[in-house]
């Protein structure tokens, strides 16, 4: 084989240009690095934290995020309703439901599931404590790991009415319901609540889950959150006929429940137990047949100051409950009449209102990361905030 020297030489004097070249760009690009690490600090801008005020105040809004495509990784995100802006987020797990949150706002309650390889391994149940300050976790209570794992549900972990005791759903497949002394921060017990679902709490020491038979379970605690006596009701509600969902909302010694069709049954509470109100119509009939019906995931939402119930109105048939609307319908509580009707830019799956005397509406739709905020007295559009997780699904107000 003949070797064209030549060739070689011009090749090599190429390989060796392109090295020096090389070199030179490199060694100004150290200097430049060091040109600007020798800027004065002030110039550079560093971390920053901030701490919030306690309590948070009220026209501030926690959006919990189950995040589907990747349920090990729960999400809840704090943001300014008056402004609309972000301002921090918990991480929350796998399978997360909400945030609950006690009356003197000086703790967040996160009950939480984790795996200890990640998406597999022991299961580990706790509820996480979160400083409201720096969303920053001030401990843990180990809970039986057995929390249900649902679509998420306000009636899953509810405080009861003092906020002694943080009572949270579970499903392992039997059901039953844990309770956390938030005193001692520990938990203390474990209430069989065979063939009932969720919480529903109804005073300080007393609550009630709802049967497959449309009874409830009444549970009444003592002070030490044991079940110091419980006892079945005759069905409440025609789960054959008109069944209802279980996304009810409260006033007062009042729990509103709706059924698939739109009708609401006021379930009131007292000393002799619960009973069940006149039931009442969202709709005309009229409506009904035009397919009227309440649906979303949070369909619900009550403005207990001026006493006003909101739902979340679509057309369609009655397998539909779980859909979201474009219509929002505003209910006096104590004529049962209509109101007002709140048009919706984006569709509302889930909505929830502030707990002050000049209260936001906050809209989510678990399809759409973004949060609308309306003025519920005029309906209103006044800001919408976009980027909020990925699939929103309970609204949470302070």
């Amino acid at each position: 084989m003949r070797v064209d020297r030549t060739r070689v030489a011009r090749d090599q004097l190429t390989l060796r240009r392109l090295i020096a070249i090389t070199l030179a760009v490199a060694v100004s690009l150290l200097v430049s690095l060091s040109t600007h690490a020798a800027l004065p600090s002030d110039l550079i801008p560093g971390p920053t934290s901030a701490t919030l005020p306690v309590p948070t105040p009220k026209h501030w809004v926690w959006i919990n995020d189950f995040v589907f495509p990747h349920m090990a990784d729960g999400m809840a995100y704090l943001v300014d309703g008056d402004s609309g802006r972000y301002l921090g987020t918990l991480s929350t797990g796998y399978s997360f439901g909400r945030l609950v949150l006690p009356r003197d706002g000086k703790v967040i309650y996160s009950p939480e599931t984790y795996f200890s390889r990640g998406t597999r391994g022991t299961r580990t149940d706790v509820v996480t404590l979160y400083d409201p300050a720096t969303l920053g976790v001030v401990g843990e209570i180990p809970i039986p790991p057995k929390r249900s794992s649902n679509v998420p549900m306000m009636g899953n972990a509810v405080l009861t009415d003092d906020d002694r005791f943080l009572l949270i759903y579970n499903f392992n497949p039997g059901a039953s319901v844990s309770v956390v002394d938030t005193a001692s921060r520990q938990f203390v017990g474990e209430i069989e609540t065979p063939g009932c679902a969720l919480i529903y709490p109804t005073g300080p020491r007393t609550f009630f889950t709802v049967c497959g038979d449309g009874g409830a379970l009444v549970v009444e605690l003592d002070d030490k959150g044991a079940a110091a006596q419980s006892r079945r009701t005759e069905p409440l509600f025609d789960v054959e006929h008109d069944p209802v969902t279980e996304k009810a909302v409260r006033v007062a010694d009042t729990w509103y429940f709706v059924s698939y069709d739109g009708r609401i049954y006021p379930v009131r509470s007292d000393k002799a137990g619960l009973m069940v109100g006149k039931p009442w119509w969202l709709t005309s009939e009229v409506e009904r047949s035009q397919g009227w019906r309440p649906g979303g995931l949070q369909q619900l939402a009550v403005d207990t100051g001026n006493n006003r119930l909101y739902a979340i109105m679509h057309q369609g048939t009655r397998d539909t409950h779980k859909d979201p609307g474009k219509d929002i319908w505003v209910y006096d509580l104590a004529t049962t009449q209509r109101v007002q009707t709140i048009a919706t830019r984006d569709l509302a799956g889930s909505i929830q209102l502030s707990t002050d005397s000049q209260p936001l509406l906050y809209s989510i739709f678990i399809e759409s990361n973004k949060l609308d905020v309306y003025d519920p007295s005029t309906g209103k559009l006044l800001r919408t905030v976009d980027t909020i997780g990925t699939t929103p699904t309970l609204l949470v107000a302070p």
